[in-house]
C-alpha cells in the first residue's frame, strides 16, 4: 500500500523506469550504429526522471477550447483522465492514509530522501570547489583553440572544465610526457566534448542522480552514458583521421600518468571500461548508418513521447461553454439536438428556500422536465453531473435565489428518447438543461480536471453484503421510495433511492434496484467530497443504510452549523462504519482526477 502523499512520485518513478528500460532495449538494437545515437537515447532516459508525463498533460490543458464538443464519449474522457493522472503507467495500487502509529512515516521518508540528496550534492560541490581552486592559480597557454587553454599544477588528466564558459585544463609538463602527435589527439578528443556540450549533459544527469540517489538504474545509466560518451568521441577522432594504434597508446599514456577527473561534468580522455575501449579503438569496427526505416521509427518514437501527453492534455483541456452550446450538444451517433422545445422559468415562491427540492427527469413521459426550488448552482450541478463543492465562482445569487422550471421537448425528439435506456435518457435531459442554462442564464463556464483527495468506495474484506436484484422495467415510472421507519421491518421500496430524515439522531436510507453509481453519488453529497467507484460491482442492488446524523460534515447536518446541530445517538454507527458493516463496502482515502467547474459568467433569467 502506497501512502497517498507518495502516489504521484511513485507513479513518476515507475514511468521513468519503464521509459529507461525501453531506451536500454533500443541501445541494444542499435549496438552496431554510431555511439552518439546510443548516447542521446540514454540521456533521454535520464532526463525523463526530470519530466513527469503529468506536466506535459497539464501543459496541453492550457489550450482552452472556445467551443466545447458536448458530451465527449465517456471512454475518451476516461482515457484522458487516466493518462493525465499521476498513476498513468503504474500498477494499480491503492493509495491509503498511513495508520495512526505510522503517521510520521511520510515525514521520515522525505527527510531521508532530502538528506541523501544533500549528501550526494555536497560531495560534488566539494570536488567542484577543489577544481575551481586549481583553476584560480592556472596559467594560460598560447594555443590556437576555440576555448581558452590553461596549464594547471595538478595530476588531473587533461579535461574540459566549465559548462557555459568551458576551459581546457592541461597538466603542467604534459608536452614532455606525450609526443606532439599524441598531444594533438588529446586536443581533438577534448574539443569533441566541447562541440557536443557533454559537460552540460553530464551536469543534468548529476542532478538526476542527486534527486533519485536511491534508484540503482540511475547509477547504472551513469556508467553507460559515460561509456557511450567516450566512445562517441573516439569514433569522431578516428573519423577525422586519427591512427587507431597511436590513439590507443595516447589513452593508455594519459591513464598511466594522470588521475581521472573526480566529477562527471568535467570531460576528460579517460573513463569508462578502459580495456573495452582500447579494443574498440584498435579494431575500429565498421559502423552502420541508420536506414530510412529505423530513422523514421526513432523519429516517431521521440515525437510521440513528447507530443502524445500534450495531445491528451489538449483533448482534455478546460472547455469554455458559450453560445455554441446548442450545436456542440449533439450526441454523436444519436443525432439528437438536446434542447427543449419550450421552457418556463420562474422564481420559486418565497419560502426562504426551506421547502423540498425536486427534479423530475424522464420517466414514463420523457417529454416532460420539471424542477422545483433549485438554485442556479444546483441546476449547474445537475446539468454537469457534479456536486456543489466542485463548482466555484459566480455571483452570490446563484446560492440564494431558487427557481422553478417546466420544460417540454417536441414529440419527435421524445419518441427518440423513449427508445433509449433510462440512464441515457437522463444524460440527454442533462444536455438539454445545459442548453437551457446557456440560452436563458447566459451561462459560461470553464471545466478543468486536477489531482485531488477523493474517497474510493471498495469492497471490504469479507465481501459485499448488497443484495443483487433485477434492474427495473425501463417502461415503468421510477418513484423514490418513502422514508423508512427508524425501527421495525422495512417495506419493499419501489425502484430508486431515498435518504430519509433523521429520526432520533439516525439517518436511514433505502435503495432498490439501483446501481452502485447511485450510492457513490449519494455518499459524495453526504460527505461533501468526491467519491469514486472502485468496487467493480456492475449489477443493480437493494440495501438499507442506518448511520448517525452527527457523523456527517457540519454543512450536511440539520442547521448546517456544526456537530452540535445534529441530535447525537451514541448507539448509531458513523457513516463510514455503517458502509462497511451494513453494506460490506469501505471508503478509503486516495488521490484521483477531480473535475471542477468555474463559473465565468451567469445572468438571472427573465421570468416567463
Amino acid at each position: 500500500m502506497i501512502p497517498a502523499d507518495f502516489a504521484p512520485i511513485a507513479s513518476h518513478i515507475w514511468q521513468s523506469t519503464l521509459f529507461a528500460a525501453v531506451a536500454v532495449l533500443l541501445t541494444l538494437a542499435l549496438r552496431r550504429n554510431h555511439a552518439r545515437l546510443r548516447y542521446a537515447i540514454l540521456l533521454a532516459a535520464s532526463f525523463k526522471f526530470l519530466l513527469p508525463f503529468s506536466w506535459l498533460v497539464s501543459l496541453g490543458r492550457e489550450f482552452q477550447w472556445r467551443s466545447a464538443p458536448a458530451a465527449l464519449p465517456h471512454a475518451v474522457s476516461t482515457v484522458t483522465d487516466a493518462i493525465s493522472a499521476p498513476t498513468f503507467l503504474m500498477p494499480t495500487v491503492a493509495a491509503t492514509p498511513a495508520p495512526h502509529h505510522l503517521a510520521l512515516l511520510p515525514l521520515a521518508i522525505w527527510l531521508v530522501w532530502g538528506c541523501g540528496s544533500l549528501i550526494v550534492a555536497a560531495g560534488w560541490v566539494r570536488e567542484w570547489l577543489r577544481i575551481r581552486a586549481v583553476v584560480r592559480v592556472a596559467k594560460p597557454l598560447p594555443l590556437a583553440l576555440p576555448i581558452p587553454a590553461m596549464s594547471v599544477l595538478s595530476p588531473l588528466e587533461p579535461g574540459v572544465f566549465g559548462i557555459f564558459r568551458p576551459l581546457l585544463l592541461l597538466p603542467e609538463g604534459i608536452a614532455e610526457k606525450l609526443s606532439p602527435a599524441q598531444l594533438r589527439v588529446v586536443l581533438a578528443h577534448e574539443l569533441c566534448h566541447v562541440r557536443r556540450r557533454d559537460n552540460l549533459a553530464a551536469a543534468l544527469h548529476m542532478l538526476v542522480e542527486a534527486l533519485f540517489w536511491f534508484h540503482p538504474l540511475v547509477w547504472w545509466l551513469d556508467r553507460r552514458i559515460a561509456e557511450e560518451r567516450e566512445r562517441a568521441c573516439d569514433e569522431e577522432v578516428l573519423r577525422m583521421g586519427g591512427a587507431p594504434v597511436a590513439y590507443a597508446e595516447t589513452i593508455l599514456a594519459v591513464c598511466k600518468s594522470y588521475v581521472e577527473s573526480p566529477i562527471a561534468c568535467m570531460s576528460g580522455i579517460s573513463g569508462s571500461d578502459l580495456k573495452k575501449r582500447v579494443v574498440n579503438v584498435m579494431t575500429n569496427p565498421r559502423i552502420e548508418n541508420l536506414g530510412p526505416a529505423r530513422k523514421l521509427l526513432l523519429s516517431a518514437l521521440g515525437i510521440a513521447t513528447i507530443v502524445a501527453p500534450l495531445v491528451f492534455g489538449i483533448v482534455n483541456a478546460p472547455l469554455l461553454y458559450g453560445q455554441s452550446a446548442d450545436a456542440s450538444n449533439m450526441q454523436g451517433g444519436d443525432k439528437l439536438l438536446p434542447s427543449f422545445e419550450v421552457a418556463s422559468i420562474k422564481k420559486h415562491a418565497d419560502d426562504g428556500g426551506v421547502g423540498p427540492t425536486r427534479v423530475f427527469m424522464g420517466g414514463v413521459d420523457v417529454s416532460q422536465f420539471h424542477v422545483s426550488n433549485l438554485t442556479a448552482k444546483m441546476l449547474i450541478a445537475t446539468a454537469y453531473s457534479v456536486k456543489d463543492f466542485q463548482i466555484s465562482g459566480g455571483p452570490s445569487w446563484i446560492n440564494s435565489e431558487h427557481w422553478d422550471i417546466d420544460a417540454k421537448v417536441d414529440d419527435s425528439l421524445a419518441a427518440q428518447l423513449q427508445k433509449l435506456p433510462r440512464q441515457q435518457q437522463r444524460a440527454q435531459t442533462a444536455l438539454m438543461l445545459r442548453s437551457l442554462l446557456v440560452d436563458r442564464f447566459k451561462l459560461q463556464i470553464t471545466r478543468s480536471t486536477k489531482e485531488g483527495a477523493v474517497l474510493a468506495l471498495v469492497v471490504a474484506k469479507g465481501g459485499s453484503k448488497l443484495k443483487e436484484v433485477p434492474p427495473p422495467d425501463p417502461s415503468a415510472s421510477i418513484v423514490p421510495p418513502a422514508p423508512p421507519p427508524a425501527n421495525g421491518p422495512l417495506p419493499m421500496p419501489a425502484p430508486g433511492m431515498s435518504m430519509g430524515e433523521s429520526i432520533n439522531g439516525v439517518q436511514i436510507g433505502i435503495a432498490n434496484a439501483v446501481p452502485i453509481a447511485d450510492l457513490v453519488n449519494r455518499l459524495s453529497v453526504l460527505l461533501g467530497q468526491p467519491v469514486i467507484d472502485r468496487t467493480g460491482l456492475k449489477g443493480t442492488y437493494q440495501y438499507t443504510l442506518r448511520f448517525s446524523e452527527s457523523s456527517l460534515p457540519a454543512v450536511n447536518q440539520p442547521g448546517g452549523s456544526g456537530a452540535e446541530s445534529a441530535e447525537s445517538n451514541p448507539d448509531a454507527p458513523s457513516i463510514f462504519a455503517a458502509v462497511q458493516d451494513q453494506l460490506g463496502l469501505k471508503l478509503e482515502l486516495t488521490k484521483a482526477p477531480v473535475e471542477t467547474i468555474t463559473i465565468d459568467h451567469i445572468e438571472e433569467p427573465s421570468p416567463n
